[in-house]
């Protein structure tokens, strides 16, 4: 418990340029998890809730930015914690081995997300209104999500992986689908991109994938510099595209 103490008090440090953040603790049976919730400014009567799955080094400035931005929108909002406490990447290394885990394994990698949607629930959010989004790693997830069936609206991939394994079966998928794609990205093969369209046809989905120019891996986020040939940079034009694509998503299916 002293490690724990030691542990909310750091991380109540980290977030103190996000104030309105309140940490939550909650379990995957033994192992401990640290997410994230914000409550809405102002009262929604509808409650609708927004889950987020953060990149691969686990719960940064990005998403708790994100939800900032949606709690000032009116949305409930809850970051995952999906490696839980003592399994915090500490760089590019562990965050490929962590992240590794849970693609190789969906199942549990959809347990993690299912426990932390429970939590934004509980804060308050309207269960019949929820949408999953997630950025690169997280974007994994939040497709991930859909083909679990997690009871939720619809989901957004942000600069995700979009592939699964070949031997999975493809199910009827009935979460709405948005797919937010830098069309340079170096990591998304062309097969991995044409076999992803052919599952959400044969999932018989609603899907969309927008593709932006001149954009990579990781476009979205401010801190993943600017140099596109090193396959991850932020992009400002298609930060702000795929915003404002994300909002127009939202109001139709919410």
């Amino acid at each position: 418990m002293k490690n724990t103490s030691i542990l909310f008090c750091l991380m109540m440090v980290t977030f103190s340029g996000f104030s309105q953040l309140k940490p939550i603790q909650y379990k995957d049976d033994q192992q401990i998890l640290n997410g994230f919730q914000i409550l809405p400014k102002k009262a929604n009567k509808d409650k609708p809730g927004i889950l987020i799955l953060p990149a691969w080094k686990g719960i940064d400035n990005h998403s708790k930015t994100s939800a900032k931005q949606l709690s000032d929108l009116g949305y409930y909002t809850f970051i995952a914690d999906i490696y839980g406490e003592g399994n915090y990447p500490k760089d590019a290394k562990e965050a490929g081995q962590q992240a590794g885990l849970y693609k190789n394994n969906p199942v549990q990698y959809q347990k993690r997300i299912r426990l932390a949607l429970e939590q934004l629930i509980k804060a308050g959010a309207n269960p019949d209104k929820i949408v999953i989004i997630g950025y690169c790693f997280g974007g994994t997830g939040a497709l991930e999500a859909a083909r679990g069936k997690l009871p939720v609206k619809a989901v957004v991939s942000f600069h995700g992986g979009l592939g699964k394994d070949i031997s999975r079966p493809t199910d009827n998928i009935d979460a709405r689908v948005l797919v937010c794609h830098g069309a340079d990205d170096p990591y998304v093969t062309k097969e991995e991109i044409t076999t992803f369209q052919q599952e959400m046809r044969d999932a018989k989905t609603d899907w969309q994938m927008i593709y932006y120019s001149n954009a990579v891996h990781a476009f979205t986020d401010p801190e993943a510099g600017n140099d596109n040939s090193k396959g991850a940079a932020y992009n400002a034009k298609a930060a702000s595209r795929s915003w404002k694509h994300f909002l127009i998503f939202l109001k139709e299916v919410l």
